[in-house]
């Protein structure tokens, strides 16, 4: 069986397209996040939801092969959008096609970004870097990385949550 070490993921939106604004698109990959790790595939000690692209840190359970979890995550998550667009008759959904042998709709970018990461040191560098990321010039999307809903920053920050899939990253260390 394979050890993992706690990596970073960022996986992007086809095109940049931020779909990820809306909030009920949000809420399929907090849905996605909880799933994965109510089967114990994953532990996931921090995340981002931003407009077009999400940052993840996250650790494979030794059970299941790193990059088939990470694969099913994305396949999983774009097949909800793209039901959701579809239920919704919503012309974006068009913005999201290709022309690939294996599929009709794309939604997320291929050779989705996953760095490992060794120390705990590195650990805390990423993520005050997802948590900063609402509040950077680029996107500011709150005024206080804390507000932001989509991000685990108040977990850390206030102890608070509403994702019952977090767990903190000094579990790991244990």
């Amino acid at each position: 069986m394979p050890f993992y070490h706690v990596q970073f993921f960022t996986a992007s939106i086809l095109n940049w397209i931020p779909i990820l604004q809306n909030d009920s698109y949000k809420d399929i990959i907090i849905d996605s996040l909880d799933y994965w790790t109510s089967k114990n595939k994953c532990e996931v000690y921090a995340f981002v939801i931003m407009p077009n692209h999400i940052h993840v840190i996250w650790k494979m359970n030794e059970d299941y092969e790193r990059a088939d979890v990470q694969r099913d995550f994305l396949k999983f998550t774009g097949q909800q959008l793209k039901f959701r667009l579809q239920d919704g008759k919503s012309a974006l959904l068009k913005k999201f096609e290709v022309n690939l042998k294996d599929r009709k709709y794309q939604f997320w970018k291929r050779n989705a970004l996953s760095i490992d990461l060794f120390s705990r040191e590195v650990i805390e560098q990423k993520l005050d870097y997802i948590h900063a990321n609402p509040v950077s010039g680029k996107w500011d999307l709150a005024e206080d990385f804390v507000a932001y809903p989509y991000s685990s920053a108040s977990f850390y920050e206030e102890g608070k949550t509403r994702f019952n899939f977090l767990k903190h990253y000094m579990e790991y260390f244990e």
